[in-house]
């Protein structure tokens, strides 16, 4: 098998690689690749993190097809929390001994941009020694359009205030024909590449992301991953890459099916193998479960994401995971593997290994 030579061989395979991949049944071999890339790169080690995520609102502006956790601002479960109700949030997982607070949230039409400032300086007064990683690239667009300011000065005014890195969501799909049909009024896929770019320039690191499972094509999946390959041969500024599974219940687009392991697993492993550039490929165990995140670390995985505590975009799309699962218990699932799991902050630095 070509591609099978490319890769031992640590060469760069092409879209055309990327789309035999998908192609082929022999989900297994598609796994030992990925897995030979994962260990080539880290070994037996396996990270996580104790984070805490916090939704701070879901009223928005865009209303996406795919998206459940949307609302209207006069919608009956549409919520909005003060930066109070936020600040008492992250104090109640301090307990948990957190490293990272990770913060996304609806584009509010009425919150001003000094709410983000605010929030920042507030939650680093309050925890200085943890992670803010917050705000998608579509959200730093939001904050530049209410605030009159550029992408770079948006940027630069919130890792002032405290910002330490953005998540990667947002990204989807970046093919615009999806575009067009399921989120038509979210930023194009060029934009998004442009204000991660822009990140990476005034030093915030990123995560990326892509939704998988809806309405697009295996070329547009293999074509997401290879633009956002070129972007990280150009800054080197992503962390992480991290699969989403896309949850169609309570969306505009509930008549899909959920994606299957099968496939989880399969677009897991090709993202090892097309993402040469990255260092760490990760299984998001809210999305697919944490029983299909302990299976893919044979399949290049080698981060199963965090502790979480809350989480509520994709519970609004009715996922049946826990919200929260014990550090514990994500050393214990990595353990049953034969890795070893590692203890990490946002940015990969090891905190503890659990030999």
């Amino acid at each position: 098998m070509p591609i099978a030579r490319k890769v031992a061989a640590g060469e760069r395979l092409t879209q055309a690689d990327g789309e035999t991949l998908y192609a082929s049944h022999d989900l297994l071999a598609i796994g030992r690749m990925a897995d030979q890339i994962k260990r080539r790169k880290n070994g037996d080690d396996v990270y996580f993190i104790v984070n805490r995520h916090i939704n701070h609102t879901n009223v928005c502006n865009n209303r996406c097809k795919f998206c459940a956790f949307s609302r209207d601002a006069e919608e009956q479960d549409a919520y909005t929390m003060t930066l109070q109700q936020v600040f008492e949030a992250a104090r109640s997982s301090e307990s948990l001994g957190i490293t990272e607070l990770h913060i996304v949230g609806g584009l509010h039409p009425d919150l001003p941009w000094q709410y983000y400032l605010d929030m920042m300086r507030g939650l680093k007064k309050i925890m200085p020694d943890v992670h803010i990683q917050a705000f998608t690239a579509v959200e730093i667009d939001h904050f530049s359009n209410i605030s009159g300011l550029s992408i770079e000065e948006v940027l630069r005014q919130l890792k002032e205030a405290g910002l330490g890195s953005l998540p990667g969501g947002g990204a989807e799909i970046f093919s615009e024909r999806t575009r067009a049909k399921a989120w038509e009024k979210k930023i194009p896929g060029r934009q998004w590449l442009d204000i991660m770019r822009t990140a990476h320039g005034v030093g915030l690191r990123s995560n990326a992301t892509m939704l998988y499972g809806h309405i697009e094509t295996v070329a547009e999946r293999i074509d997401h991953l290879v633009r956002l390959r070129d972007l990280q041969d150009e800054t080197g500024g992503f962390a992480a890459f991290i699969p989403l599974a896309f949850h169609p219940l309570n969306t505009e687009m509930s008549s899909l099916a959920p994606t299957t392991g099968y496939d989880d697993l399969k677009t897991l492993a090709i993202s090892r193998l097309m993402l040469d550039n990255f260092d760490h490929i990760k299984a998001f165990w809210i999305m697919i479960g944490p029983k299909i995140a302990q299976v893919s670390l044979s399949f290049g995985v080698d981060d199963i994401d965090g502790t979480v505590v809350e989480e509520k975009i994709t519970h609004f799309a009715g996922a049946e995971t826990p919200e929260y699962i014990r550090k514990e218990d994500l050393i214990g699932l990595v353990r049953e593997t034969g890795n070893v799991p590692v203890e990490r902050d946002t940015l990969y630095s090891v905190v503890r290994r659990y030999e």
